[in-house]
């Protein structure tokens, strides 16, 4: 088991997390339980400013041409080097900022601040994008961590503060390597990739649309929606209850929705929901509707199912938002969100590195993203 070295005690965050019962009064949000407070926020700081600036344990994923290409994470990777592989350390620095933005007043403001001012510098950042223009790293990171670069860039776009905006700049060019990334993949990738990890193409362009539509860029939202629309329109029937895989972190099924949801309307999308999981007006399917239980948060990959639980909990949420009103599947899956949530977010500080580099990020976008 990989220790982490982290000032706030599992204990403790899980405490703080830590919600009893379930059960909702009516009309109530059942996420008021799970409200991110300052105290919480402190603590998901304090996991990710442990983990961004830890070189090693690391799993690059780093193509070696011959001998001499061989270097270390911090060398390869100035500024997403930590938190075991890059694409966590890349949303360990959207968590920071996020919460940064959320509340100013943390106890670790200025050690989030010295954090991102370290890493996020012109220089630093022009050589992650020099790694990208490398012809063997086309494929590098596709799509799960290009997604959360954008998401990065997102989220300091928003930030109205001197120091996001300066980081903001330098991330520019990485910025633009990943969308002309974006431009030159999709329209050759035929056949979507479904399964939940990494390479889910749902997700990779849920979150660039979002950076998208946000920056106003005409020309990457019109490739996202149009892929998305000759990707996913003619599905039916999915096939909700063989999940979860045995190390999903994404719901193959939830995703594809949480997607979709974007770009129909609500009597669109709510038509077309019931072609893709049918089983959902009949209350079903409990494969699907119930959380993934956990056995072993030491092992790797059996903890991706805290993702999974924290995943389906958002998008969950988000296809309830999309649905008309008065669809009767919204209560169902809201309800369903809150048991994912309740399942996973006490042991987000679990003790092991295997899930703490990353869940919090998780655990974050599920409380905050609206």
């Amino acid at each position: 088991m990989m220790t982490m070295r982290v000032s706030i005690t599992a204990v403790a965050l899980c405490a703080l997390l830590a919600t009893g019962s379930t059960a909702e009064t009516p009309g109530a949000d059942c996420f008021d339980q799970f409200r991110l407070t300052r105290e919480t926020a402190s603590g998901f700081a304090r996991i990710a400013l442990a983990c961004i600036h830890r070189e090693y344990p690391n799993k690059p994923e780093h193509v070696m041409r011959d001998s001499t290409d061989v270097d270390g994470p911090a060398a390869l990777h100035p500024s997403f080097y930590g938190c075991f592989d890059w694409h966590s350390s890349v949303h360990g620095h959207w968590m920071l900022a996020r919460l940064l933005r959320l509340f100013p007043d943390l106890p670790e403001a200025a050690g989030i601040r010295r954090a991102l001012a370290e890493d996020l510098t012109p220089r630093r950042l022009a050589a992650e994008a020099a790694y990208l223009a490398d012809a063997d790293r086309k494929s590098f990171e596709r799509t799960y961590g290009w997604a959360w670069l954008l998401k990065l860039a997102e989220e300091l776009g928003r930030w109205d503060d001197p120091d996001a905006r300066s980081w903001s700049a330098a991330l520019g060019p990485l910025v633009e390597a990943i969308r002309q990334r974006y431009l030159e993949f999709l329209p050759v990738q035929t056949y979507p990739i479904r399964r939940g990890v990494h390479p889910n193409t749902a997700f990779g362009i849920a979150f660039a649309l979002d950076y998208a539509r946000w920056a106003q860029d005409a020309e990457l939202t019109g490739l996202l929606e149009s892929r998305a629309e000759e990707y996913y329109l003619g599905d039916s029937g999915c096939p909700a209850a063989w999940e979860p895989d045995g190390d999903d972190f994404f719901s193959p099924c939830l995703m594809e929705a949480d997607l979709v949801g974007r770009i129909l309307t609500p009597d669109e999308f709510a038509v077309w929901l019931e072609g893709l999981i049918p089983e959902l007006s009949a209350g079903g399917p409990a494969s699907l509707l119930e959380p993934a239980r956990v056995a072993d948060r030491t092992d790797p990959k059996i903890v991706h199912l805290d993702g999974l639980n924290l995943s389906r909990a958002w998008c969950m949420r988000s296809i309830a938002r999309r649905l008309p009103p008065d669809d009767p599947r919204r209560a169902e899956l809201e309800s369903a969100a809150c048991r994912h949530a309740a399942a996973t977010l006490p042991h987000v500080a679990s003790g092991s590195y295997e899930g703490e580099h990353w869940l919090a990020s998780f655990a974050v976008y599920l409380l905050t993203e609206r």
